[in-house]
């Protein structure tokens, strides 16, 4: 029994003590890379964070650091990648109010306002003391308002230029509708027309009868003095009439 506790007591001594190796090692790096970082060569910089962290995953100190490195870079979308990672680590309030801080100033950036504001509250419940994190809380907030304010007025305009829209497109199928009503409704007049028209044609006029009647009256009155005449001059011809 004393035989196996003296071989796990000598295992785990060995297995701290590579552990020890690898927190070395990985610490000697970050602070390699935090002279480079100073001196602004941030290549060199981030490869030494880059390695730190690849040796040892548990050390808060080679993401956070590789995400400023990143940050200082222009690499924004990266360096917020990193500070995410670095957050998943059991670290110190600080650690993580620097964290936080860091991620708020990078949605700043993007304008991801509601995100800014999340970041920048977090970072105050881990060091509610520091006026700067205070003060881009409170523009965050701000510009947050803003742009929902922006949102809403720019919906009020889509949705106005849409009922706009509906209104001059139920306005211009009423019209349409109004047009095809009255073209059926002349075509239905001038047929209406015509066929009165056609019946006008085959009917004569009160005034053309008495014209008519009057024109046979004078030739019935001329047939009869013809009649009268030859009467007086000798025999009747027979009735058949001269016209």
């Amino acid at each position: 029994m004393k035989k196996y506790k003296l071989l796990f007591a000598l295992l785990s001594f060995g297995l701290m003590n590579a552990q020890n190796n690898i927190e070395k090692k990985s610490n000697s790096l970050v602070f390699d890379g935090n002279i480079e970082f100073e001196k602004k060569d941030l290549e060199l910089a981030e490869y030494k964070f880059r390695k730190a962290k690849a040796i040892d995953s548990l050390n808060y100190d080679a993401p956070y650091n590789l995400g400023n490195s990143l940050y200082e870079n222009k690499l924004v979308n990266d360096a917020e990648l990193m500070y995410k990672k670095a957050l998943k680590i059991n670290s110190s309030k600080e650690n993580k109010f620097k964290a936080f801080h860091n991620l708020g100033n990078i949605y700043l950036q993007k304008e991801d306002y509601q995100n800014a504001v999340s970041a920048f509250r977090s970072a105050l419940l881990n060091n509610p003391d520091d006026e700067e994190t205070r003060y881009n809380y409170v523009l965050a907030k701000e510009l947050l308002k803003k742009q929902n304010q922006n949102k809403d007025n720019n919906k009020d305009q889509k949705d106005q230029k849409d009922q706009k829209d509906q209104k001059d497109k139920n306005q211009d199928q009423k019209e349409n509708e109004g047009e095809n009503d009255k073209k059926d409704k002349d075509q239905k007049n001038k047929d209406g027309d015509k066929n009165p028209q056609e019946s006008k044609k085959n009917q004569i006029s009160p005034q053309q009868l008495k014209n008519l009647l009057e024109a046979m009256n004078k030739e019935e009155k001329k047939v009869q003095d013809k009649v009268n005449k030859k009467k007086f001059k000798g025999n009747p011809k027979s009735n058949k009439k001269d016209w």
